[in-house]
């Protein structure tokens, strides 16, 4: 790579982490009951979950019934991970 390539690539960086640091001092502060989760969504799967699921655990209705499909996709990275790991280390040796 020529320099103008590697200068392109620095520009490139730099203005990632300039993004991602703004977008973290755009997030709430830590447990503050202000926060756009505590005043949406959170009220509304306290107070529905059991009425709307019939699951009297909130959180296995949060993560069973509400976000099945996130929790679906996560167990599918989890297993395709844990397969990877299980294929490379338990490939055939060379004697």
């Amino acid at each position: 790579m020529n320099k103008l390539n590697h200068l392109l690539v620095v520009i490139v960086l730099l203005a990632i982490g300039v993004m991602m640091s703004i977008a973290v001092l755009e997030m709430p502060e830590f447990a503050d009951p202000d926060a756009p989760i505590h005043r949406h969504v959170a009220p509304r799967y306290m107070a529905m979950s059991y009425q709307e699921t019939g699951v009297p655990n909130m959180v296995t209705a949060i993560l069973a019934d509400y976000r099945g499909y996130d929790t679906l996709g996560e167990l599918t990275v989890i297993f395709a991970g844990g397969v990877a790991v299980l294929s490379i280390l338990g490939g055939k040796r060379k004697k």
